[in-house]
């Protein structure tokens, strides 16, 4: 992992949802004190189902797919892709739990990396700056829930119309 640039990190924060919320203040903190950077290649996975990390990422270039690995040799089974500015891992990063699927590159991809290790001072340090990060994240996650329980209806749509319609 390479620290970037502190301003190029500072419009990706600020570009991103998340940037919303921390604002210039927050961003310029993130970037300075907190952020890596990590290029991944294709196919390259970022973490794996199971693996225990204590980091937040944001997409910061290309497309990452949450996946399903299967067995040797199979494909893993897409279940969500991520785009520029989307979080990734705050669940485990929140509630230090290994994480419940993997996270690959689709084509090149870059993340920002923010490792719990080095946001924790920033609670004491930047309190309001924090809990706007926090709130940001949690946001995230009930968006995110959203969405799946979206999808949920409709696939249970499509199942009791037989088939039928919209989908």
């Amino acid at each position: 992992m390479n620290k970037p640039d502190i301003e190029h990190v500072e419009k990706l924060i600020l570009d991103a949802p998340i940037g919303h919320y921390i604002g210039k203040e927050g961003a310029r903190i993130l970037a300075e004190r907190a952020c890596c950077e990590r290029v991944l290649k294709d196919g390259e996975f970022l973490f794996h189902q199971g693996d225990l990390e204590h980091c937040l990422y944001i997409v910061a270039e290309g497309r990452l797919a949450v996946v399903k690995e299967r067995g040797k040799g199979e494909k893993p089974r897409i279940l969500h892709v991520l785009e520029k500015g989307d979080l990734v891992g705050e669940l485990s990063f929140i509630d230090d739990t290994p994480h419940i699927a993997s996270v690959m590159a689709l084509g090149d991809a870059r993340v920002l990396s923010f490792k719990a290790d080095d946001i924790r001072p920033l609670i004491t340090e930047h309190p309001r700056v924090m809990f706007d990060f926090m709130r940001a994240v949690i946001k995230r996650v009930h968006h995110t829930l959203a969405d799946i329980g979206r999808q949920q209806m409709a696939l249970q749509d499509y199942i009791t119309h037989g088939g039928k319609g919209r989908f």
